[in-house]
């Protein structure tokens, strides 16, 4: 008996195409050591923007660029599908500059389900390798917090005018002076209700008031020379004189710049990569955002 099949229809055959598509480019993301190749989608000259397969969502990462402390900065955004409301993070570099950490971060943040910002605080979304004028950089800044906090603030307003973000959920992080910016922002009465420094200088000119709601998590190398006992015990007798909902984990033979891979590349005593810090310490941040944003 003859057996006849159908004829797929146009819809049919493009779905099929779809879905030929999906499968090529993710074995083209798993051959090329995980990294992503993906479609880049022409936008105006402050914005462009990638789609990025994930497996179970897609992730839409947006580069964009706007001036604030007299320089040109240069963002990455990174969210979800979608224009549901979804909590909000700022991401900030290490001294340095932006780096590939930070974007990372904030691409694993978006595909757990926030719209995260890798903010830009030193220019041109890059490295600045002279180290005298990094150093430079953060003094300036150490001694004029309220610069910190007019350039978190202005990331900030980018962050909260996107249709995904819920003002009411919000979360700043960072790295070395990252965090420092972040517990800045906390600091000067920012609404956040989150705060999590990684291997964070602790020291301010402009410390918290009594009263403050943010919630502050410091996750500290306790062979960090950047963060020696000193600095601990006086951000400690700090937040306790706020009152503030806070916490300092120190990790053990832990040095500086532990969440960095590419930390070996500035060549210094005290700075060191640990895969596995890395991973307690963003198990303890994961935790606190479950605990606040669910």
């Amino acid at each position: 008996m003859a057996f006849c099949c159908p004829r797929p229809t146009i819809k049919e055959l493009i779905r099929i195409a779809i879905c030929l598509l999906c499968v090529i480019y993710w074995l083209i993301e798993v051959l090329v050591d995980g990294s992503f190749i993906g479609l880049v989608i022409p936008m105006s000259s402050s914005h462009s923007q990638n789609l990025r397969n994930c497996g179970h969502m897609f992730l839409r990462t947006e580069v964009i660029h706007y001036r604030v402390d007299g320089r040109d900065m240069v963002v990455t955004l990174c969210t979800g599908e979608g224009t549901q409301k979804r909590p909000a993070v700022l991401v900030c570099h290490e001294g340095p500059g932006q780096d590939d950490t930070a974007r990372n971060f904030a691409r694993r943040l978006a595909e757990l389900g926030y719209i995260a910002f890798a903010l830009d605080y030193v220019g041109g979304g890059r490295q600045e390798n002279d180290r005298n004028k990094m150093m430079a950089r953060i003094v300036e800044f150490s001694a004029a917090p309220d610069r910190i906090v007019a350039i978190g603030k202005a990331g900030l307003a980018i962050l909260l005018a996107r249709p995904e973000a819920d003002a009411s959920r919000v979360a700043s992080i960072g790295f070395c002076f990252g965090g420092t910016m972040s517990f800045q922002l906390a600091r000067a009465g920012v609404p956040l209700q989150v705060a999590v420094g990684f291997h964070a200088g602790l020291g301010t000119i402009a410390p918290a008031r009594e009263g403050m709601k943010t919630r502050i998590l410091a996750l500290i190398g306790a062979d960090d020379p950047i963060v020696p006992l000193a600095q601990r015990d006086a951000f400690v007798a700090e937040m306790t004189a706020a009152k503030a909902d806070w916490q300092l984990v120190l990790y053990g033979g832990i040095q500086h710049s532990f969440t960095n891979p590419a930390a070996a590349n500035f060549n210094l005593p005290g700075i060191a990569y640990d895969a596995v810090t890395e991973r307690r310490s963003w198990a303890v941040m994961r935790q606190l955002f479950d605990e606040v944003f669910v």
